[in-house]
């Protein structure tokens, strides 16, 4: 395994602990797959989650900007995904701290976890364990400079984009791999629900 570990080493690690799947599944937005991506899955086992967070890490501190600010830099998570991921970063980095942020019910905005409070002008690294279609990151920088933090950048495990991903540019933006699947928008559209695929229905 490499310091930071290759494209292939990153895909070998995932499929061993399960957290990569080949087969075809229904995403709760509609789109159909022909791979399932469960970070988590993968973390729950020590020397994987240091592999993963120590080599995003790595990447971070290739950046001299994002260097200097590590002693007050904050890592900002979404719960629960993004939290072992943004723990092992902060850890690896030596980061400042961490934040999370969560959805209390579909109907309620994103909030941060009570009795956490971002400082004005506070330097924050968002992180989570994969980038799909970057809702989620979306709202979290949102979040973030609606209470005055600034976003230096964004780190994730997997880069997945989809048809519809969201363009964060000009933050820099790291992640290990990047995993390029078969989406379709519907089940009309979907080879794979043509073929007679049996379909598993996941969460996004």
């Amino acid at each position: 395994m490499h310091l930071v570990p290759t494209q292939d080493e990153v895909v070998d690690l995932l499929r061993q602990t399960g957290g990569l799947r080949d087969g075809h599944f229904e995403y709760s937005n509609g789109l159909h797959a022909n791979e399932y991506l469960q970070v988590p899955l993968t973390m729950r086992y020590y020397e994987a989650a240091k592999i993963l967070s120590v080599g995003l890490s790595r990447l971070l501190r290739a950046n001299s900007e994002i260097r200097t600010m590590i002693p007050e830099l904050s890592i900002v998570a979404h719960a629960p995904a993004g939290l072992p991921i943004a723990f092992g970063v902060c850890e690896a980095l030596r980061a400042h701290q961490v934040y999370w942020a969560e959805n209390p019910s579909a109907s309620e905005p994103m909030r941060f976890r009570q009795y956490l409070e971002l400082k004005p002008g506070e330097k924050v690294l968002l992180v989570d364990d994969i980038l799909r279609s970057g809702k989620k990151l979306a709202d979290l920088k949102a979040l973030v400079e609606s209470h005055g933090g600034e976003v230096v950048g964004l780190a994730v495990v997997i880069y997945q984009p989809t048809p519809s991903t969201m363009n964060f540019d000009p933050l820099p933006f790291y992640y290990l791999a990047k995993l390029e699947a078969n989406y379709y928008k519907d089940a009309k559209s979907c080879d794979l629900c043509k073929r007679g695929v049996p379909v598993a229905k996941v969460g996004i």
